[in-house]
Parts: structure tokens; sequence; C-alpha cells
């Protein structure tokens, strides 16, 4: 089963497709992440994250809450240890 991670906007660029990225961080985890479909997206901001490409803006509380569980459930080291889970 697939799962969409809440991470925070770290750094905003443009790839080498002239897609909008960014540097999101997951719980300490950090990943380059297509945000070419988001507006108004700002450093700051989180977002949720499926096979890397950010799918919408999420809510800064819900976005730790949910960290919080997977950290509880040791997830986010499932996510470092490998580049594709998110």
């Amino acid at each position: 089963m697939c799962l969409a991670v809440p991470g925070r906007v770290e750094e905003i660029y443009d790839g080498d497709n002239l897609l909008k990225m960014a540097k999101v961080n997951f719980g300490g985890v950090i990943k380059d992440v297509c945000v070419a479909w988001i507006d108004d997206l700002k450093v700051g901001d989180y977002v949720l994250v499926h096979v890397g490409f950010a799918l919408n803006k999420v809510d800064e509380k819900e976005a730790l809450e949910t960290l919080r569980i997977l950290k509880e459930m040791n997830q986010l080291d499932e996510i470092d240890s490998n580049s594709e889970s998110i």
C-alpha cells in the first residue's frame, strides 16, 4: 500500500525540466519533490507528498501530528533508507 506523507517546504527552486521543485523535510529526512501543481507555495508551508509529487498543501498541526505518529511507528526510518518511499 502506498502512503502520502506530509512534509515542510524548506526551499523552492526550478528543476532540470523547468518544473518547480522543492526540498521538503519529512521529520528530518530531506527529499526533492515536484511542486509544480501547487499554487502560492511558500517556504514553511506543509505539503502532502506521494511518489515524489506534492498533491496539495496541508495544515501544519495535522502534518506534525501525522509525522509524530509515523515516527512512533518507526516509518520515518524506512523513508530515510528507501528514496522511493515518498
